[in-house]
């Protein structure tokens, strides 16, 4: 039965000698599996559960979502190709959901790398160093999203209140408090580029070398640049301080709700992400720490 379908592969379909390969590497595995597990058990005469255990033994072997969905492709067009050619009377894969690829987790800055990054490097009194602090400890403690401390301006800063108005997607509007070490470092900025360019500037709070609205691309280096200097992930993008912010948040106390409020996000299946993380990072503690791990 596998051999009729390849061939109905290769001259009927014109597929390619790859997906050929493909399709009936997928196929011999799962005849295998059947075998291993009853002699007399064949494609002819597997049912959906023999499908699903299978399914199982690939991830635990360590298979990929992505792979193990690629196998289960193959089985679903061989069944089909059966049904329509009276080889079997059911189809045992047409209601077989394959497994979720997984997201992949938000890289983040720990604690220390942080610290380091504010607390270690020299930063001294000219107009870049200031801003470039300012921005990091600004994502930082904020976990505004880059486009969101572009269009930032001064008027968006209460300290009285000590709260920042931010525009999000959608030109949705939201309210961050923020703290005293902020308050501090985004008057000393102010004041440092005041100095610069005069109070007669542009409304925008972060201005480019030219007394200009920053750009994003310019955002995103000063961010890359000082980032490589504390830590050794691949990413070291604006988002990654945004991920920090909220890995930081959860670690120490801040529920769910509260994160997507400050984040900004619509629904709080998306902040989630942020216990995944979380949890993988416990692992590897444990995994660290403990004597029979």
């Amino acid at each position: 039965m596998i051999n009729q379908f390849l061939n109905y592969l290769r001259y009927e379909r014109n597929a390619s000698a790859q997906t050929v390969q493909t399709y009936e590497e997928a196929l011999e595995e799962f005849e295998s599996y059947l075998k291993l597990k009853d002699n007399g058990l064949s494609p002819a005469t597997a049912d959906t559960d023999l499908i699903r255990d299978w399914m199982e033994s690939l991830m635990d072997k360590g298979n990929t979502a992505s792979t193990i969905n690629k196998k289960l492709s193959a089985l679903r067009s061989f069944y089909r190709f059966a049904l329509k050619r009276n080889l079997v009377k059911l189809d045992p894969a047409h209601c077989v959901t394959g497994p979720k690829k997984s997201k992949p987790l938000p890289q983040f800055l720990r604690e220390g790398e942080m610290d380091r990054l504010l607390d270690d490097l020299e930063w001294d009194n000219t107009f870049k160093s200031v801003r470039a602090r300012t921005i990091l400890l600004l994502f930082y403690e904020a976990g505004l999203r880059r486009s969101e401390l572009v269009g930032l301006n001064d008027e968006d800063i209460d300290f009285t209140t000590s709260q920042l108005k931010v525009t999000g997607k959608r030109n949705k509007q939201r309210i961050i408090p923020f703290g005293e070490e902020l308050a501090t470092e985004l008057q000393h900025y102010m004041a440092v580029r005041d100095a610069q360019f005069g109070e007669g500037h542009e409304k925008a709070l972060f201005l480019s070398d030219k007394g200009l609205r920053i750009s994003g691309d310019q955002v995103y280096e000063i961010v890359r640049k000082y980032l490589s200097m504390v830590t050794s992930l691949k990413k070291r993008s604006p988002h990654v301080l945004r991920h920090t912010f909220a890995t930081a948040m959860l670690n120490n106390g801040a529920g769910l709700e509260g994160i997507k409020n400050l984040l900004g996000h619509e629904s709080v299946s998306t902040t989630e992400i942020y216990t995944h993380t979380t949890f993988e990072q416990l692992k590897r503690v444990y995994k660290e720490a403990h004597p029979r791990a």
